[in-house]
């Protein structure tokens, strides 16, 4: 039986916004699964709801056995959650914020002195055990949020964007010290917008977008389903050329965004020359092209007709723009 079972899950907001608009999945015991998609997907309105943190409005959503809604406090022992935003005490020691969490996990002195001691030492924070946590680092604290977790020996632990903000170094280790955990046997369900990372640590990954479940599969069986070699093409006309394109028998699937031609094909370095022959009888002038083995984003591009990396690339620019016209104002 699966550890966490889905069933056209949804969630509507304030009547009208639905964040969820019927998913259905699993994840087996000692899988590291991963929720890939944009903000606003419904990754972590998904998280919140199978932490019991909100009620759904429709479906069904069980954790280890046991129903969110009608067994929320069967559901929350046998679970760890760290949250998106850091949420430890800057005013306590590492040590301290463990105990604090201990106590309301209601944790016998003699059990809860030793897994302190344990988890400490499981994310190399041992050494400064009894520093305040605002002398720490961002990934420090992130370890720490993952100590905490780790605590009460849960079955499953959920991370919502564990690793967002930290520094390359730090996200690798938080990578290791999650494939740890899932080899002593921790089921791991983690949310994410970085491709790399569902790629490389997650055993399955669901891919989401605007609260509907596009796909579901290891990264590399659905890296497969996209079809062979990816070309990127920027040219003067990319819709006259898409046209034709999708006509030839070597392509496999061909979209257009902002000027940019996303293409698959069976085999990219006998293709390119084909494509230029095209190209050159219709009268467009291709700029630049590149070519690459599949991605998570080109799986995700095949299913939403859109790019995860193009999705992170507007946000950053809607955010220039706010701050533009703040300083506009003043």
């Amino acid at each position: 039986m699966p550890i966490i079972e889905v069933r056209d899950l949804r969630k509507v907001y304030n009547g009208s916004v639905a964040a969820l608009k019927g998913i259905s999945f699993d994840v087996e015991e000692g899988e590291i699964f991963g929720f890939l998609g944009p903000n606003g997907a419904g990754k972590t309105t998904t998280v919140h709801i199978l932490c019991t943190l909100i009620t759904p409005t429709g479906g069904l959503a069980k954790v280890c056995g046991f129903d969110v809604v009608k067994e929320p406090d069967k559901v929350r022992r046998k679970i760890g959650f760290v949250p998106q935003d850091i949420s430890v005490d800057d005013d306590l020691t590492a040590r301290e914020n463990l105990e604090l969490h201990a106590k309301l996990y209601h944790m016998p002195r003699s059990l809860r002195e030793k897994r302190i001691e344990e988890m400490l030492e499981l994310v190399g924070l041992q050494e400064r055990a009894d520093s305040l946590v605002k002398t720490f680092s961002g990934g420090m604290r992130r370890r720490l949020e993952i100590a905490e977790g780790l605590l009460h020996s849960p079955e499953v632990l959920f991370l919502d964007e564990p690793t967002i903000g930290l520094d390359p170094a730090s996200r690798m280790t938080i990578w290791e010290q999650l494939r740890e955990l899932n080899k002593e046997g921790v089921t791991v369900f983690l949310t994410t917008h970085y491709m790399d990372e569902a790629d490389r640590l997650c055993d399955r990954v669901a891919i989401i977008d605007l609260g509907e479940i596009r796909a579901i599969g290891r990264p590399s069986e659905l890296k497969e389903e996209v079809g062979g070699d990816v070309l990127i093409l920027k040219t003067n006309n990319p819709d006259k050329l898409l046209e034709k394109l999708l006509s030839l028998p070597f392509v496999n699937s061909a979209t257009s965004q902002d000027g940019t031609l996303r293409i698959t094909v069976k085999s990219g370095e006998k293709a390119i020359p084909l494509i230029f022959e095209e190209a050159r009888s219709l009268g467009v002038n291709i700029e630049a092209v590149s070519l690459s083995k599949p991605t998570l984003d080109d799986v995700f591009v095949r299913h939403t007709g859109k790019s995860l990396r193009d999705e992170k690339i507007d946000m950053i620019e809607r955010f220039k723009q706010y701050m533009l016209m703040k300083r506009r104002r003043r």
